[in-house]
């Protein structure tokens, strides 16, 4: 099969138009990566069989020469069983197979007769490919769970593309894992509409998007974007920094109302009649009626440069009709546009409603003070409006925008001009972490509202983050109403860790409901009380490099006020290790704060001062509980003062 699909690739005769041939190419191109990678690991991990049939189950979809089936997509509806089946909804399986495999080598096989119940899933209820693979070390990128689907998680995959999923799950429930094994499964039951209306999917930040850039490629998936939300408003350069009352109000999706107000300045009602020359005539039409006319077109949904042009179209109609009968009938709309906008009333015309555009819209408001209060009298109180209000740049200065004005920028560019982007499917990452402005910027780049929603109330930590899904989801604006599912099956981190990690839930998040680890194995967190700040530095550089030399990945974690100080003691122990801004977590020790952590996983995890991470994050107790819940082998904690009440 990657045989022909190679040489396909490389025909000159595939169609008889040099654009159909290229595109084919392209096609066959991509046909033969998609089954290079699957010949790079396991062709299959498993097999269902049933009364007078028997399927292997595999990444893709592999045929002999004469066309018949050896292995089924694990996508194909055949596979269900497969991932669901269990004794006491056998769905007509009379054994399953499981194979681990370690690259080309098959070392271990599950057999599970459906007629002994002993045999399904294990003696502790858990598959043992799922142990074995979760006991594998971390590579510093995120590997595909393809061969482990449970149940839960496969029901969430296979949901329709016409459904807004929302997945809660707890650290270690594989939410991300099956928001982007949906999007294979969607882009392999809709490949012609999603080829054609694209795959989004947008991370907290570049970091993670790294870590998880190999699973859809490993699934034979490479149609798609990923973008975290600056990059996918790339074209305004971030050079400011909000603080952190600038940033509540930007965030707030009370500014779309600000904006939308802020628009309508732009309008001008006049006070004395219009007076145009057309040829030997004037065509006059009285103030109130032309205020009427800008009243009407302001009015609806359309964008609004959109309403603009039916103002001018309305207006020159509204003209036309002063012209005598006879004459009327032989002078198109069009005649009359022409000759104001050659003539001296196109001034008169414009100034009835100008041309605005995003930058120019909220460069105002944020830089004159007058324009905000009118533009959000009634909406923002008097200090929210000092908060975001800055001097303007100087001439010839770049403005100073910020993470948070560009969804600003954003919405005010979509108010006037709408969204030309709209995608087939979005899945959102991190999604408690999206201000409900930043929801709004996604939601419009919808098609048709499907969606993968992911996230965990238990580590919002953002300003203006999410503490109920129904009212932040609110905020993408959709007709499809969202169907909340929770996963509360922790599969990567160890048993003992969540529980210590869940401690926090019933002030971090008490309206969640906390994850349960089927990893019952593994070392309780190492807790170690240090005499001073340096001592903690000190011990925390030996104790990464000791893990270091024991793990495959390592990170510490700590508050950002200490990081720079980590960074010198491993230094100074010969410790390679990856900044916040070039972390690659591969090979090197990373370092991190709770905010660049939350989503990855290492080996081992060092996290440092509880108490000043609760002090110093946003998301207090919340960033705490993402920076606990990173470990898949080993945690320790270091603290020169005391632990919150929580973790005592």
């Amino acid at each position: 099969m990657h045989a022909r699909a190679l040489e396909f690739s490389t025909r000159d005769d595939l169609a008889s138009g040099e654009v159909d041939a290229a595109i084919l190419r392209a096609h066959f191109l991509n046909r033969a990566h998609a089954l290079a990678t699957a010949l790079s690991g396991s062709l299959c991990f498993g097999r269902i069989d049933a009364p007078g049939e028997r399927h292997y189950i595999g990444r893709t979809h592999v045929e002999d020469d004469g066309g018949t089936e050896l292995v089924i997509d694990w996508r194909a509806r055949a596979a269900i069983p497969f991932y669901r089946a269990t004794v006491a909804n056998p769905m007509d399986l009379a054994a399953r197979r499981r194979f681990i495999v370690e690259g080309r080598s098959l070392v271990d096989i599950l057999e599970e007769d459906f007629n002994d119940p002993d045999s399904v899933s294990g003696a502790s209820g858990v598959p043992d490919p799922l142990l074995a693979e979760l006991g594998r070390a971390r590579t510093g990128r995120m590997r595909d769970i393809v061969a482990t689907i449970q149940a839960e998680q496969d029901e969430v995959i296979r949901a329709p593309l016409e459904e807004c999923v929302v997945v809660q799950g707890g650290p270690g429930t594989g939410k991300t894992a099956v928001g982007l094994h949906r999007a294979a499964f969607l882009l392999y039951e809709h490949r012609e509409r999603l080829t054609r209306e694209g795959v989004l999917v947008v991370g907290p930040n570049r970091l993670f998007l790294d870590y998880i850039s190999q699973v859809l490629p490993t699934l034979g998936e490479r149609a798609v974007n990923q973008a975290t939300i600056e990059s996918l408003l790339g074209r305004h350069r971030i050079e400011g920094q909000d603080d952190v009352a600038a940033a509540q109000v930007k965030t707030d999706a009370r500014m779309a109302m600000v904006i939308a107000n802020a628009a309508r300045e732009s309008l001008s009602i006049p006070q004395e009649d219009l007076e145009v020359p057309f040829g030997l005539r004037f065509l006059r039409l009285h103030a109130k009626e032309v205020a009427d006319l800008i009243e009407l077109a302001a009015e609806g949904e359309a964008p609004w440069a959109v309403r603009r042009g039916n103002f001018r179209a309305t207006l020159f109609r509204a003209l036309q009709q002063r012209l005598p009968a006879d004459v009327r009938d032989d002078t198109p709309v069009d005649a009359v546009a022409a000759a104001i906008a050659n003539g001296p009333a196109a001034k008169t015309v414009d100034r009835y409603w100008r041309p605005v555009t995003g930058i120019t819209l909220v460069r105002r408001l944020l830089t004159n003070r007058a324009a905000l209060a009118r533009a959000a009298d009634g909406i923002l109180s008097a200090d929210e409006q000092r908060a975001i209000v800055r001097k303007a740049p100087k001439k010839g200065e770049r403005d100073p925008w910020t993470r948070y004005d560009v969804s600003l920028l954003d919405e005010a560019e979509a108010f006037i001009q709408g969204t030309a982007t709209r995608y087939g499917h979005i899945i959102v990452d991190e999604a408690q972490d999206r201000t409900p402005m930043e929801l709004r910027v996604i939601g419009r780049r919808s098609a048709a509202g499907s969606m993968t929603i992911l996230g965990d109330l238990a580590q919002a930590t953002a300003v203006n983050a999410a503490t109920d899904w129904a009212a932040a989801l609110a905020h993408l604006n959709q007709a499809v109403q969202p169907r909340l599912v929770e996963l509360t099956i922790g599969y990567r981190v160890p048993g003992a860790v969540l529980d210590f990690a869940n401690r926090l839930l019933p002030v971090a998040a008490p309206q969640v409901t906390p994850a349960r680890s089927v990893r019952e194995e593994g070392d309780p967190p190492e807790l170690r009380p240090c005499q001073s700040v340096e001592h903690l530095l000190d011990e925390a550089a030996r104790l990464a490099e000791s893990l270091h030399a024991a793990y495959t990945t390592t990170a510490v974690v700590g508050p950002t006020r200490l990081l720079a100080a980590v960074r010198d003691r491993l230094h100074e122990h010969g410790v390679s290790f990856a900044t916040d801004a070039s972390a690659s977590l591969q090979g090197d020790v990373a370092v991190l704060s709770p905010g660049l952590a939350k989503g990855l996983e290492f080996d081992a995890v060092v996290v440092l001062e509880p108490a000043a991470i609760v002090a110093e994050e946003a998301g207090a107790e919340r960033a705490l509980f993402v920076s606990l819940t990173r470990a898949v082998q080993h945690l320790s904690v270091l603290h020169a003062t005391p632990l919150p009440p929580a973790l005592r």
